[in-house]
């Protein structure tokens, strides 16, 4: 008897350190996956002069990695349930692999772009795996809330990660680098979980919904390439035809998710008001992160003349504040509610690009970019905490996987519309400046800007209208769910 309760305790002991041992390497994978959202960013002028890539392709080498990770993350979430969360991860990490492989040898543009493609491809199914297989290795209690804030403390520092990265690579080795640089770690996190990790996967039916993927993809698909086209005109037919379609399959997504018995998203998740605020709050706020920032990084290097490396320490500013608002704002969520800063932080996103607006030929980083980046930081800091539990209070159990995957979906798909309809803006308003020159592009950057003023200060009503919890409802239990990508 004394043997087994030995061999008992000896166990316990053995499975916290193995479980321990796991989230390195599930971390590691979510390090990857947000860190491609970013990595590419400050790499893009010098990759665009050296493959000759034109402006308007340019945005697809972002656009595709967060449309196809926004558009199969749900997808994603429900093979790793179904076939199994260590081994989706393990052909996840692999298929990531192979892609970034294929990015860094392209010689053509669409080379590029479809490697993008796949790895978001990839990171669909990479990112809700480690989730998954996370939740399975931390169970409950303080364990798992201090593994969930290590883990979701990632995202942040990805972001951060992947534009200093970027831009060291790009200036001291290659652009390409941006993408071999996933092979190690997509191989380290592969051996990590197939030696650390047990097989798991959900009981039940395991039938996919099809039809829900199929009108997905391709409605999420064509708004985007909508609004990419929307660079001719928006009356030109590839532009408001493709919009048209976009909206109408997504009309239909709606309505067979209505109807099918195991749908991809099933309806109550999204139309219960204070997720809806959540996920319309993501969307948004994705447009003006992945894509606005995207602008910003254009203008320190193109207009102020920043290599890429310097152009990455520039923007850590925004990373840092960010970080810390968001730190902030979690600790005080059960006194502040989540109202009060998913209504506040849209008036500091807004200000910073109103702020951005004044960018010239002539300009400076001190007085035209650093206030401006500070003051995102705390608005990104306000948003995405409340954002986050919002998405996941009160929801089901059997839903909390694509509760969390909707939170994200939304996030990216928001960037691809965003970097799309930015790019557009962008185009458009340099041509009617009628001049080739850095006057005409900054007059397209001003005016991005003002357009992602609009778009965040819409986030605003939402929260005012919609967000119904009171503060008192936040107790500790509620407010530690599973962790959202910054990037």
């Amino acid at each position: 008897m004394a043997f087994d309760t030995a061999t008992a305790h000896v166990r316990q002991e053995q499975k916290p350190q193995k479980a321990w041992r796991a989230l390195i390497f599930l971390a590691l994978a979510q390090l990857m996956v947000v860190l491609d959202g970013t990595i590419v960013n400050l790499a893009l002028p010098r990759l665009q002069a050296e493959m000759g890539i034109s402006d308007s392709t340019r945005s697809w080498v972002v656009t595709a990695y967060a449309l196809a990770f926004g558009a199969f993350l749900l997808l994603g979430g429900r093979i790793a349930d179904f076939w199994g969360r260590k081994r989706t991860f393990i052909v996840a990490a692999a298929g990531f692999a192979v892609a970034s492989f294929i990015g860094g040898i392209a010689q053509e543009s669409w080379e590029l772009i479809g490697a993008r493609a796949l790895q978001g491809v990839f990171a669909a199914l990479l990112a809700p795996a480690a989730l998954a297989l996370l939740t399975v290795a931390f169970p409950g209690g303080k364990d798992r809330g201090t593994a969930f804030a290590i883990f979701g403390s990632i995202s942040g520092v990805g972001a951060a990660v992947g534009v200093l990265l970027g831009g060291y690579l790009t200036d001291y080795a290659s652009w390409r680098w941006c993408f071999f640089v996933n092979i190690p770690i997509a191989f380290i996190a592969f051996v990590g979980v197939w030696r650390q990790v047990r097989e798991s996967k959900a009981e039940g039916s395991t039938k996919y919904d099809w039809p829900g993927v199929v009108l997905a993809a391709l409605g999420l698909g064509s708004l985007v390439y909508g609004f990419t086209n929307a660079e001719h005109g928006w009356g030109a037919p590839e532009a408001w035809g493709f919009i048209f379609a976009g909206a109408v399959l997504l009309v239909l997504f709606v309505a067979v998710e209505k109807k099918v018995k195991h749908p991809l998203l099933p309806l109550r998740v999204a139309t219960e008001r204070n997720r809806a605020a959540a996920f319309l709050a993501s969307l948004l706020s994705g447009a003006v992160l992945i894509g606005g920032i995207l602008f910003i990084n254009f203008y320190i290097q193109i207009v102020l003349g920043f290599a890429p490396f310097p152009a990455g320490i520039a923007s850590l500013p925004m990373t840092v504040v960010l970080i810390v608002t968001a730190a902030v704002v979690a600790k005080n969520l059960p006194t502040l509610g989540a109202k009060i800063p998913t209504a506040v932080g849209p008036l500091f996103m807004a200000a910073a690009m109103l702020w951005l607006t004044r960018v010239s030929a002539e300009g400076s980083y001190a007085v035209n970019m650093l206030p401006a980046l500070v003051l995102m930081g705390l608005g990104l800091g306000m948003v995405f905490v409340p954002m986050q539990n919002l998405a996941l209070f009160g929801v089901d159990k059997d839903d909390a996987g694509v509760a969390s995957a909707l939170v994200n979906a939304s996030q990216q798909i928001g960037g691809s519309l965003g970097i799309a309809l930015f790019s557009t803006i962008a185009a458009a308003a340099t041509a009617a400046a009628g001049t080739a020159s850095m006057a005409a592009l900054t007059a397209g950057y001003a005016e991005v800007f003002l357009w992602a003023a609009a778009v965040s200060i819409l986030i605003m009503p939402i929260a005012l209208l919609l967000i119904t919890i009171d503060r008192k409802r936040f107790s500790g239990a509620d407010v530690n769910g599973p962790p959202v990508h910054l990037g």
